[in-house]
Parts: C-alpha cells; sequence; structure tokens
C-alpha cells in the first residue's frame, strides 16, 4: 500500500465522492506498464508481427499497448526507435490535440517527450513541430528521445514560456500545455513525489500553470486548437485552472474535459481539456536561411553524402563544426535550440563523420545495409565489433530498421554507437 498523506486522503474523499473506497484500493494494485508505437517507423500491424513481449490494447490510444514484460527499455527493438515506453493514461492527452501534416505545433512543456513524439506521429514528418522544455538537463533528454524515434522536422527548444511567446506569437496551429503540476495522479508510479506534495504547493502549481496558460494563448494562432493537461486530482489544477482560464478569454471555448481516475481505468491520474480559439490573425515569423560556413565543408559532405547515402539532404545548415538538415520554414528564434530538424554529422578533422541521429531517421533504402540477429543486435547495443564483408559506413538493422552506425574496413565492422546509449550487463 502507498502511503499517502492525510490532507491528501481527506480531499480526495471530497473529490471522488461514492468511489473514494475504491480510489483508495487502487493503490494496491501495482503501476501498468505499457509502450507505444512509433508508428513513423512502423505500423502497429507490423509491430505486432514482430514483439517480444505479448501486448495488450490500451482502449483510448489506438497505438498503445500494455505488457507485462520489465525490460522495456533494453530491448533491440527500443533502440530501434518502433516504441516509447509511456504510462497509459498519459497517452490519453496527444490525440485531442489532432496534430496534422503540414501544421505547426508545440509542446510547450515536452520533457521527456512522450506526447510530443505522438504528435510527430500525427504529423507524418510534414510541417514543423516545435518541443520545448525549460529545464537544460530535461531538454537533453527530450532530445535523446525524438532522435531515437526518427523526427526529422522537430525543433528542441530550452526556453521559459514568455520569452518563446515574444518571439513566436500567434505562430502556432495547435498547441499541446502537458503542464508541471503537483503530480498526485502519479504517486502510485513515482512515490518519491509523495514527500514533496503539500496544499502549498498545490497553489504554487496553479500560479505556475496560469502563467504558462497566458503564454500559450499568446503563441496560439487565432482558430487554433489548445490541450491542456496534468497528472493531478487538484481541481485548482484542473478544472477550477480552466474556468479561470476561460473567463478573461471569451474568444476561447471548452470543447472537452476528461478526468482518468486509477479506480476506473487501468492507469494511473490524467486530467486532458480541449480548447479551441475564436478565429483571428494566424502570423508569420522571418525564416532562417540555411547557410554552410564553408564551401569546402559543403563540398566534403555532399561528397560522402553521394558515397555512402541514397537519399539527398536539403536546408543544410552548419553550427560550429555540426552540419544539419533543417526543417522546411524554419522561424528565426534567438532563443537556446538543442536540436531543429536532423543532426546530419560533425565535420572533424578534415573529414565529415555521421551523427547517430542521421542513422535514427534514415530506413533501410536509403544507405548501405547490415541487418543483425538479435544476439549480434544485443552485441551491437553493447557496443561490441564483429565479423563484416564489404567498406565503409553501413547501418546496423535489427529486423530491418536502423539501429546506428557500422564503420566497415578489413572485414571488421566498428561498432558507432554513442558510449552513452549502450547497454551494460
Amino acid at each position: 500500500m502507498v502511503d499517502l498523506p492525510e490532507k491528501f486522503l481527506n480531499r480526495m474523499r471530497t473529490v471522488v465522492g461514492e468511489g473514494y473506497e475504491e480510489f483508495v484500493k487502487s493503490y494496491n494494485r501495482p503501476p501498468e506498464r505499457a509502450i507505444r508505437v512509433n508508428t513513423l517507423k512502423i505500423s502497429v500491424e507490423q509491430f505486432k508481427s514482430i514483439s517480444p513481449f505479448p501486448l495488450e490494447q490500451v482502449p483510448w490510444e489506438p497505438c498503445g499497448f500494455y505488457t507485462p514484460y520489465e525490460g522495456l527499455g533494453r530491448t533491440p527493438c527500443h533502440a530501434a526507435g518502433l516504441y516509447y515506453v509511456q504510462e497509459p493514461s498519459a497517452m490519453s492527452a496527444a490525440p485531442k490535440l489532432n496534430a496534422g501534416e503540414g501544421e505547426r505545433v508545440l509542446d510547450l512543456c515536452s520533457a521527456p517527450g512522450g506526447k510530443g513524439t505522438r504528435l510527430a506521429c500525427g504529423m507524418n514528418g510534414k510541417g514543423i513541430l516545435f518541443l520545448n522544455e525549460i529545464n537544460f538537463s530535461r531538454a537533453g533528454i527530450l532530445s535523446s528521445n525524438v532522435e531515437r524515434m526518427g523526427i526529422g522536422n522537430a525543433v528542441v527548444t530550452c526556453a521559459p514560456s514568455e520569452k518563446l511567446a515574444a518571439e513566436l506569437e500567434g505562430y502556432f496551429d495547435k498547441i499541446l500545455v502537458d503542464a508541471p503540476c503537483s503530480g498526485e495522479g502519479m504517486f502510485k508510479k513515482e512515490q518519491s513525489a509523495i514527500p514533496e506534495w503539500s496544499e502549498e504547493n498545490v497553489k504554487m502549481c496553479a500560479e505556475r500553470q496560469k502563467s504558462i496558460l497566458e503564454s500559450a494563448y499568446k503563441l496560439l494562432s487565432g482558430g487554433g486548437r489548445l490541450v491542456y493537461s496534468t497528472c493531478t486530482f487538484a481541481p485548482e489544477e484542473d478544472e477550477l485552472q480552466v474556468d479561470n482560464f476561460i473567463k478573461p478569454h471569451p474568444d476561447c471555448t471548452l470543447l472537452s474535459t476528461e478526468k482518468l481516475m486509477p479506480h476506473e481505468i487501468r492507469g494511473e491520474g490524467h486530467f486532458v481539456a480541449v480548447i479551441q480559439k475564436g478565429e483571428g490573425e494566424k502570423r508569420d515569423c522571418k525564416l532562417l536561411s540555411p547557410k554552410v560556413s564553408d564551401k569546402k565543408l559543403l563540398d566534403e559532405y555532399r561528397a560522402w553524402e553521394k558515397d555512402n547515402l541514397k537519399i539527398t539532404f536539403s536546408n543544410l545548415h552548419t553550427v560550429g563544426t555540426t552540419l544539419y538538415s533543417l526543417p522546411d520554414g524554419m522561424p528565426k528564434i534567438s532563443v537556446q535550440t538543442l536540436r531543429a530538424g536532423v543532426r546530419l554529422g560533425e565535420f572533424l578533422k578534415g573529414r565529415f563523420e555521421p551523427c547517430h541521429s542521421l542513422a535514427m531517421y534514415l530506413n533501410k533504402e536509403q544507405a548501405e545495409c547490415i541487418e543483425l540477429d538479435e544476439k549480434c543486435a544485443i552485441n551491437y547495443l553493447k557496443g561490441l565489433t564483429f565479423d563484416a564483408q564489404g567498406k565503409g559506413w553501413k547501418l546496423a538493422l535489427y529486423k530491418g530498421y536502423p539501429l546506428g552506425w557500422l564503420k566497415v574496413a578489413g572485414g571488421t565492422a566498428k561498432n558507432k554507437l554513442p558510449k552513452g546509449l549502450r547497454i551494460t550487463n
């Protein structure tokens, strides 16, 4: 049994009402494990045919599945970006934004990336997706997940919401605000959050959410859609927060609310509200002009691309020694940006070295590949080398999906998986 604060339980007795006893009993059940299939790389049906563990459908997410398997983050399928490990209730918010191809979409509080990477699936690589996180270390985790999932039209930023609003006011068609909250809905899954809970913390979170929602309103274009979500039960952070947002913004309409409760579903607590902004102005921004700092670098990359890839990248742009392929329509911004589009590689000592990001974006038709069986794939993820024929850069594949780069020479495939991504044991 999870040891819940007495003041929290007293308040929940009022919030839940008749179902209170069942609500308390739900904390005797273990948290659910679930994954969401990354449809940018593989269809749901294809994943079902190769899944290394049993799957059971999550009712509110067609790409989501419960599974009892414990090692979800250590499989070759996970390393290949074929799925994202996500709490099932947390899967309820992103589909309600209905992000589509060609749109400008923002996930304002994005780390670690479960909801934002789901938005990317709806956009199917078309349009531009901003994923923002104010905490730099968490933004790094977000960027790593964007890389693993092979998202090529994302921009990962690290900025306060009000600073982003000052630069991109009225720019976005759709915005998701998965607001930082008191985390009451995740007490069973993340018991370390329980000692931090207090009524004062709930009030502090509510004030912070109010400020973030004001920024989201400025960022949203006329006629745009806003989805607000939390993983808490507190009315001040949920229903009352939404009511207090709608009142001073008469051009906004509340379309729906939903509250997932752990005694009623197989999942933790979650709240989702869908808000429509009235028709109005949609603003454009000055675009960033892609530029490679030195023509010799451009020639060097194009020569490498011709020798090693079966695809040609556009919108090439250098930041220091790093080469990117920027998303179409990339706006010029001054906020801290960790990633924009596909990070192609680095220019090091007169040569071009491809990045892991490029390997994860590509498919097996776009480069020379070496297919690995499960044993070899596990060894690859451990950083080991092995015998291989041929020469040059190759994609290491598992069941037809890239795990990363190999560089083959002299009958040996040198492992190019970044050390920080390697598994132990």
